[in-house]
């Protein structure tokens, strides 16, 4: 449902801009890509910006980031942000300059539903076990909430780079309650929402390697005790990589 409401929207500028065209009009510049109701970029973003607008383009763009080397999301147009896009712009068959305009911005707009989640994950794969949503966490609802959407982009980006094949999550967000139910580590990244872990294919290891580039500075998995079954992803503020069988 999700992508024949992309492809109307698709069709729908495609034959404004041609009426354009047909119009006698000269030259029409292409017009700004219209966002579907989570976010709207007004300018042209380069190296040296900053702004809440440059924060929405970093979340959207951490998954592409260098090995090891997590975009910060603070709102300042730097060279690991520049690199990024240029990432993704490459990802995605864009025009490779790091500069974020109507066509990056076009696709950003393409993969993000209304609800700021990108394409393929959703809220709904990421409340915790228990039955209690975001709530019930190490940090305030709305702050789970942020950190499982900037999760979620950087999955998205992983998900694109293993060929666009499914992720399975088989646990996001846990409250501090259903943590110590399931035998979770005290402190647990799942209870801040900013961790996830992944099952079935690709493989285990599949998953733990790719990780190393798209954001992920806590990896566990295969090898590791207790990470047979899945592989274990976070953002935390240090590197902590952890996957014997796999690196």
């Amino acid at each position: 449902m999700r992508g024949r409401a992309r492809a109307a929207l698709g069709l729908l500028g495609a034959f404004t801009l041609g009426l354009g065209l047909l119009g006698g009009l000269g030259a029409v510049n292409a017009p700004e890509a219209a966002a579907d109701g989570c976010y709207t970029w007004d300018r042209t973003l380069s190296r040296g910006d900053s702004g809440s607008d440059v924060r929405e383009l970093q979340v959207r763009v951490a998954g592409w980031a260098s090995s090891g080397d997590p975009v910060d999301v603070d709102g300042v147009y730097g060279p690991e942000t520049a690199a990024a896009v240029q990432r993704f712009q490459r990802g995605y068959g864009l025009s490779v300059d790091g500069i974020a305009g109507p066509e990056t911005f076009g696709k950003v707009y393409e993969l993000q539903d209304a609800d700021c989640t990108p394409a393929h994950f959703s809220w709904g794969e990421f409340t915790s076990g228990d039955g209690s949503g975001f709530s019930g966490g190490n940090t305030s609802t709305s702050n789970v909430r942020t950190n499982v959407l900037r999760t979620m982009w950087k999955l998205e980006a992983l998900r694109h780079k293993l060929g666009d094949r499914p992720l399975y999550v088989s646990s996001g967000f846990r409250s501090v309650s259903h943590n110590d139910d399931v035998g979770g580590a005290p402190n647990s990244k799942h209870t801040y929402g900013t961790a996830a872990d992944l099952t079935g294919a690709p493989s285990l290891c599949e998953l733990a390697r790719q990780a190393r580039d798209s954001g992920f500075n806590g990896i566990i998995g295969p090898g590791a005790p207790g990470h047979g079954d899945h592989t274990h992803l976070d953002t935390r503020s240090s590197r902590y990589w952890n996957a014997p069988s796999c690196f």
